[in-house]
């Protein structure tokens, strides 16, 4: 189903000196804003929540992915993930759809925030908080992993989180490391159940230092920037397609682009009267881009 949402403030009052929000309508075909999303040249496509679902690919998905090869537009799989390389999501993709498509066309927060710290200084000394991917990463990009006398503390998402890693975190920023986050989301949805994500194991180290962490991720212009240089078309030409208001909605608006919601993941439709910005275009997933 194609949604259309309005926010406006009715002329009838209001209650307790509050302005009334409501939805104004949800429209059954397909929209001129839906046409304008299809004639795009360039798609920034989330996965989580909008692909798939864990190791469940979501309904439609083969049929779009059919359409962007079909018409030979350029996409980039951008994630704020930095567990997981490039080369995993591409194996991840094959598995669950049959298609072939190559590393290259998925970037991760991890890549973009090795990017930008051997940018800031190169051949950095990193202390790490994070899985495999993250420090592959920063070792390609000419960081060298480490423990003491570090140029900067990097925190991405891990399943091995402890005491230990925020006593070191919060030893080297004390004695100067900057401190930085692969991105701010505070938790992701898995099945129906929510987990951490990187912005709440950032929390306590910020908490301890007083130091607020840069965050790479979406929504910072930076990683946008990162996928905007990869697919090589202008700002006009090109969409976002996400699950999560607060990082990739945000993001395509900061950007200047078009943004597509899809409400199969993170964002509910209850969720969006808390936003003081709304999508192009408001789908119930991936499969109603096509219909």
């Amino acid at each position: 189903m194609i949604r259309s949402l309005s926010l406006c403030t009715l002329n009838k009052g209001s209650i307790n000196g509050r302005n009334l929000h409501t939805r104004i309508s949800i429209k059954e075909s397909l929209s001129d804003q839906t046409k304008k999303i299809l004639s795009k040249k360039g798609y920034i496509l989330d996965m989580d929540g909008v692909m798939w679902h864990a190791n469940t690919i979501l309904p439609g998905v083969q049929k779009f992915l059919g359409w962007l090869n079909q018409e030979n537009k350029q996409y980039l799989f951008l994630t704020n993930a930095s567990d997981i390389t490039p080369t995993q999501l591409s194996k991840k993709m094959e598995r669950l759809t049959g298609r072939e498509i190559p590393p290259q066309n998925f970037y991760t927060s991890a890549l973009a925030t090795a990017s930008f710290v051997s940018s800031q200084t190169p051949g950095a000394n990193v202390y790490a908080v994070g899985t495999q991917a993250l420090t592959s990463a920063l070792e390609e990009a000419g960081c060298t992993i480490s423990d003491q006398n570090v140029d900067y503390v990097v925190v991405g998402e891990t399943k091995e989180y402890n005491f230990s890693m925020i006593e070191t975190a919060v030893k080297q920023i004390r004695r100067g490391a900057k401190l930085i986050g692969t991105n701010k989301d505070i938790f992701d949805r898995v099945g129906g159940d929510v987990v951490p994500s990187t912005g709440t194991l950032v929390a306590p180290i910020e908490m301890i230092t007083g130091k607020k962490a840069y965050f790479i991720g979406k929504p910072n212009p930076l990683i946008m920037s990162y996928a905007m240089d990869t697919l090589q078309t202008k700002r006009i030409d090109t969409v976002i397609i996400g699950d999560r208001m607060d990082t990739d909605i945000v993001a395509g608006l900061e950007l200047g682009i078009d943004s597509v919601l899809v409400l199969s993941g993170v964002t509910t439709m209850e969720d969006l009267n808390g936003f003081s910005y709304k999508p192009t275009v408001i789908l119930d997933g991936i499969k109603d881009i096509l219909d």
